[in-house]
């Protein structure tokens, strides 16, 4: 039976330890990712341990066309994709108005737009055969505004939004959409999205190893949301939402400043 997985991002952090849990259950793996020496060494090291048989497509997926011309690619090479797990994305901290515009756009591009479209292009050949698991690594950021992080904070609340209309349209059809909404995890996107001196990152965070798993099992048992710490995911979704709106926008401010 075919157990292939589409991962993106998967040369670092979330998206290589989904990449490795995959594969230590056998699955074979098309690794996406913009540095192709990168991702040739995750391919190394996945088929040595596991077996498995990995494919490598380098692709900047911000780009204007980048998702559209992955689903191509993979498609040209024969590659039937089971499971699509859509994890690259970034952040960046400071004040909106005085952050670079292209870089806030470029930041919708990957965190939404790309994310959209290979859900759109893999997920209705899923529902076509009938069977399929689809994987959006959100964020706890998606529960509530961010500022010093509006931008991220926003496509993450997208993400958790769209990812659960298109699960209750894909599942009667066999394909199962679920979201992976981690608090902070210990990767290199502190420090790619200078987000290093915040509160939020002084607290400390998960192990990215943890939160993969955590997401991978959830997808796997067709879950719909997932946080990896329960209690948090109770505050963010059941108590957050009653206070007010204020003092909300002040806690998340807290966490992100410096």
């Amino acid at each position: 039976m075919s157990n292939l997985a589409l991962v993106t991002g998967a040369s670092s952090g979330i998206g290589l330890e989904l990449a490795r849990c995959h594969a230590a259950r056998g699955g074979d793996l098309v690794l996406c990712a913009r540095r192709r020496d990168a991702l040739e060494a995750v391919k190394a090291e996945l088929q040595a341990a596991h077996g498995i048989t990995a494919h490598v497509f380098a692709a900047d997926l911000a780009e204007a066309v980048g998702a559209e011309a992955l689903y191509r690619a993979v498609r040209d090479a024969g590659l039937t994709i089971d499971i699509l797990i859509n994890c690259a994305g970034f952040g960046g901290y400071g004040l909106h108005v005085e952050r670079d515009l292209a870089a806030e756009q470029a930041m919708v591009d990957l965190n939404i737009r790309a994310l959209m479209a290979l859900t759109h292009e893999f997920g209705r050949d899923m529902a076509a055969r009938g069977s399929g698991r689809i994987l959006n690594v959100g964020s706890t950021a998606g529960f509530l505004p961010g500022p010093n992080q509006a931008v991220y904070f926003a496509t993450k609340a997208f993400v958790a939004s769209f990812s659960q209309a298109v699960d209750h349209e894909l599942r009667p059809k066999g394909v199962t959409v679920t979201v992976l909404a981690p608090s902070y995890v210990e990767t290199g996107f502190a420090k790619a999205a200078d987000l290093e001196g915040t509160q939020m990152v002084k607290a400390g965070g998960a192990d990215a190893a943890d939160v993969a798993k955590c997401g991978y099992d959830a997808m796997m048992a067709g879950r719909l949301v997932v946080v990896n710490k329960p209690l948090m995911g109770f505050v963010l979704a059941r108590v957050v939402p009653l206070l007010p709106r204020r003092m909300v926008l002040k806690m998340s401010a807290r966490s992100q400043s410096k």
